[in-house]
């Protein structure tokens, strides 16, 4: 069942065979035609001559009954739980004892042949249990009874584990298998709706194991990975808050580092985290420990490697130091390099700069602790600032040091649009942070406030339209809702739940190749999102402010610093302030 591109074989209407016309008579048209109009009689049709078929309007059906579709339910489990039994009875036996148990061709067909039954009786009892006469309680059968688990467990995750295991001898065995699970499960996510999801995710595991044995031809290695790809974003729409799948697409995302990097901080910064993610990602980090990637650009490998760092506690303060000096030795110059390029790299370091301020989801991160408290949980003081509560962990402070330093340097580059997808990401995250009283507190000391007012300003003063700065700059009245592309990569994200309109993804025109494509239109809609979120944050009245009457932006008292004195970074590198890039 291969095709090329990896994807199961569309069906093919069979030909409909053609009706032959009959033809009139040699001697009709040699008539003379006449002016008289005579009434013949109609002509007779010849009691030899075969009558045309009648077209039926529609096939007969035959309604059936609840106890019909009870007992049809009923017989399939009976036999699907036998072909089950024997499934796993034979799995657990090949897999306990590798080497005794070599099996030829004939006996691994006969293995394809008994996990396809039970890949066929699962389908029949799918068909019968989701029938559109169903009861409700026979279509909660399924459910009940985990078939969806069930099906990808015994019929086919264990034997292909089996298969995987006895490589490279299985290959031929394990490819057969391969093609005919996914045709299995591209049947059911046509067939049957109600568990589309996990339908999805099934086919993005098996293109993963078909991308993972392709070592021959890169090309069909990279279909593959095109293949599985597709279905764990697929699935990510529909469960965005599931790290598994963001923890799957980092695998996929190699040997982009910095893809991989994000991908693994948000499997551990969503509602359901993927814990395995923690020892995943060291298969990210150790190598760059090791030595400089020759794939990887100076500034890619600074950074992942300092993340590295901050999230497993491996190497010294003076590695740390070293590694992070020469990041923001490069960063510069490599921003301006790169042009357009920096688009996608900089909402992927935003977004994994925000999550490694987070302890990259561990529950004792004093942000994570906050966010998870209510406003009115917090102590203020009286200045109206936020108390410590716990104190932070020196892994924290460290990340934090990392963070503002970046955002610096980042921010120095007035002019650069280049830079805005990652501003819009790290004002997302702060713009929650300032929601979140004990949150903020930790944050509010360090933060470059003064020269966030400065870009807020230069970017109103950039502006040939007028921003909407009260309420989320949404599409304009008629249109449909159109994300930035680092909408898509912060959709899910812990901090950014509140941020976007429950219907801002919903616009299905957008194609999944065309999310991360950069519109000429997108400059400005940045740039309004900037503006908003200063403004909400400016509506407290604590860091920044806004005049209304000026439409300037300016800061509180006690953040009107020198900018030149705010951070000490120590480089020569980094821009002048007054420069215009």
């Amino acid at each position: 069942m291969e095709t090329k591109d990896g994807l199961p074989p569309t069906s093919k209407n069979g030909a409909q065979p053609s009706q032959s016309i009959p033809v009139a008579s040699s001697a009709a048209w040699r008539q003379t035609p006449s002016n008289k109009t005579t009434q013949q009689p109609p002509p007779q049709p010849d009691e030899d001559e075969p009558r045309p078929p009648k077209m039926m309007l529609q096939p007969e059906t035959r309604p059936i009954s609840q106890d019909q579709l009870v007992a049809e339910v009923k017989g399939i489990y009976a036999g699907l739980v036998m072909v089950e039994t024997k499934c796993i009875e034979v799995d657990n036996a090949q897999s306990s004892n590798p080497d005794a148990n070599k099996l030829n061709n004939e006996q691994w067909q006969a293995l394809i042949a008994l996990h396809r039954t039970l890949l066929h009786e699962h389908h029949d009892f799918f068909l019968a249990s989701q029938h559109p006469s169903a009861s409700l309680p026979l279509r909660r059968l399924a459910s009940k009874y985990a078939m969806p688990a069930r099906m990808w467990r015994h019929g086919i995750h264990s034997f292909l584990e089996l298969l995987r295991h006895r490589l490279p001898a299985s290959l031929e065995h394990m490819l057969t298998f391969l093609y005919l699970a996914y045709s299995m499960m591209a049947l059911l996510y046509e067939t049957v709706p109600a568990f589309e999801e996990t339908w999805i995710e099934c086919l993005g595991d098996l293109g993963r194991y078909r991308m993972a044995i392709e070592d021959d031809d890169i090309k069909d290695r990279e279909v593959w990975t095109g293949v599985s790809q597709h279905w764990y974003s697929k699935a990510s729409d529909q469960s965005s808050d599931t790290g598994r799948l963001y923890h799957h697409l980092a695998i996929l995302a190699r040997p982009t580092a910095l893809q991989q990097l994000y991908y693994y901080a948000k499997s551990l910064c969503v509602p359901i985290p993927f814990p395995s993610a923690r020892e995943s990602i060291m298969t990210l980090f150790d190598p760059i420990f090791e030595s400089d990637p020759r794939h990887l650009s100076k500034v890619d490998a600074h950074f992942v490697r300092v993340h590295g760092i901050l999230f497993s506690g491996k190497g010294d303060d003076k590695m740390l130091a070293v590694t992070t000096n020469e990041f923001l030795e490069r960063l510069d110059k490599t921003i301006a390099r790169s042009t357009k390029k920096w688009l996608e790299a900089g909402y992927f370091m935003g977004i994994a700069t925000a999550c490694s301020l987070l302890g990259y989801g561990t529950e004792s991160n004093v942000l994570m602790i906050a966010m998870s408290q209510k406003s009115d949980e917090t102590d203020v003081a009286m200045d109206g600032s936020s108390i410590l509560e716990t104190p932070p962990s020196k892994s924290f402070t460290q990340a934090l040091d990392f963070a503002v330093k970046t955002y610096d340097i980042v921010l120095r580059r007035w002019g650069d649009t280049n830079t805005l997808p990652y501003i819009h990401t790290i004002l997302v995250f702060v713009w929650k942070m300032t929601q979140c009283p004990a949150g903020i507190s930790y944050l509010e000391k360090s933060f470059p406030w003064k020269l966030t007012m400065v870009m807020l300003n230069y970017l109103l003063d950039s502006c040939d339209f007028e921003p909407r700065m009260n309420g989320f700059p949404g599409p304009e009245k008629g249109d449909l809702p159109r994300p930035l592309p680092e909408d898509y990569a912060m959709r899910g994200i812990t901090y950014a739940a509140d941020y976007h309109p429950k219907d801002w993804f919903d616009n299905e025109k957008v194609d999944e190749d065309e999310r991360y494509f950069e519109l000429a239109s997108m400059t400005d809609q940045r740039k309004e999102r900037i503006l908003y979120l200063g403004f909400e944050i400016a509506a407290q009245g604590k860091w920044l402010t806004f005049d209304t009457e000026l439409k300037k932006f300016d800061v509180t008292p006690a953040y009107n610093v020198k900018i030149g004195d705010a951070i000490d970074h120590s480089l020569e590198s980094t821009p002048d302030l007054t420069k215009s890039e």
